[in-house]
């Protein structure tokens, strides 16, 4: 796919520099002429010329075919019981308008993760691009995108690709970290840590959340005991009280998910720990369950996440888009009453914890 780079032609961004306008004004000038200012206009043809940009010649082609619609895979998106599955199919769809196309969801019998369903929709000419969710080493999906020459914007960074930038996540990390500073701002002792095992598919996550954890924790010298556990309430429920047979009240658990940390907080209410007085508790994604459930949880920034995304196809559909590479979003931490230590009364017990599947 020949359009990843280019040495010796003028880009969308020189122009961009050139005419002290954004790459989307230079992109508004090429195909949405009537939405920039006649000066605005003038000054961005001006440069065009000047330099001699010259969009794709293949993207160009595709425009004139185009569906006007952007697929995504539900299988990626929903696999593993994802809190965050629903929230970014909303957003990307609220968002889709502002990028003038449409979101068309599809599924595939085949077992995740596979080309097949792409394929298909390719063939019947139902999408122009794709928007990728779930990415993980050995993900087969942007080799075969690749060659086929179909643009994609990935949620999660393309690993087995990492030159190719079309990509924009969350920084795990710095969400991790936040919660660590959050509780020891809030007195907490200790903050230990339940997350997932880092020998799946999705191990790059797991392994970003836990060293945001770890090297803010030893830091301000609050770092705890760690297990691990699968995305599972009766799993994460039953790694926590093994957990929390190795803390005290007064501290505190941060978790990978939201799910992980309602595991840890039914496990604290059936020894009769206070949520919030006793131990804190922090999630990880900002989902219905942590407002469901009083926890302080760090908010992924889906809006953002899919406006980036469909911003990304959108430029290269139009034959303006270079490689940003990658762009990495920071959550936002919003407390709630599990981390909340000032009175008995903002004390949350969960309902009763799910049996045991073992």
């Amino acid at each position: 796919m020949s359009h990843r780079s280019s040495a010796t032609r003028a880009t969308i961004n020189d122009v961009a520099r050139a005419a002290e306008v954004s790459r989307q004004t230079v992109s508004n000038a090429l195909n949405k002429p009537h939405l920039v200012r006649p000066a605005t206009l003038e000054r961005v043809r001006a440069q065009i010329d000047r330099l001699g940009y010259l969009p794709s010649q293949a993207a160009q082609g595709m425009r004139s075919q185009r569906a006007g619609a952007i697929g995504i895979e539900i299988n990626a998106v929903h696999r593993g019981a994802s809190d965050v599955a629903q929230p970014f199919l909303t957003d990307l769809t609220v968002a889709a308008p502002r990028h003038d196309v449409h979101l068309v969801p599809f599924a595939h019998g085949s077992r995740f993760p596979a080309v097949d369903g792409y394929r298909d929709m390719v063939r019947r000419r139902l999408v122009d691009a794709f928007v990728l969710a779930d990415t993980h080493t050995g993900d087969p999906r942007p080799e075969w995108l690749l060659g086929a020459g179909i643009p994609f914007a990935a949620f999660g960074r393309i690993y087995d690709h990492p030159e190719l930038g079309w990509w924009a996540d969350v920084d795990g990390a710095a969400g991790t970290a936040q919660a660590v500073e959050h509780l020891h701002d809030r007195g907490y002792r200790t903050a230990a840590y339940l997350g997932w095992p880092s020998h799946k598919d999705d191990s790059e996550v797991a392994d970003t959340r836990r060293e945001g954890w770890l090297v803010r924790a030893r830091e301000l010298g609050t770092a705890g005991p760690e297990l691990t556990c699968e995305q599972d309430l009766a799993d994460a429920t039953l790694a926590a009280r093994t957990l929390l047979d190795q803390l005290d009240p007064g501290d505190a658990v941060v978790c990978a998910s939201d799910l992980i940390a309602l595991g840890v907080m039914y496990a604290a209410a059936a020894r009769g720990w206070r949520i919030g007085p006793d131990l804190g508790v922090v999630g990880f994604d900002g989902s219905l369950t942590a407002a469901r459930h009083g926890l302080t949880s760090v908010s992924q920034p889906l809006p953002d996440i899919a406006d980036t995304l469909l911003g990304l196809l959108t430029d290269q559909l139009a034959g303006t888009a270079d490689d940003p590479g990658g762009r990495l979003l920071t959550p936002t931490l919003t407390p709630g009453p599990s981390t909340d230590r000032t009175t008995e009364a903002t004390a949350y017990t969960p309902l009763p914890a799910p049996g045991n599947r073992r």
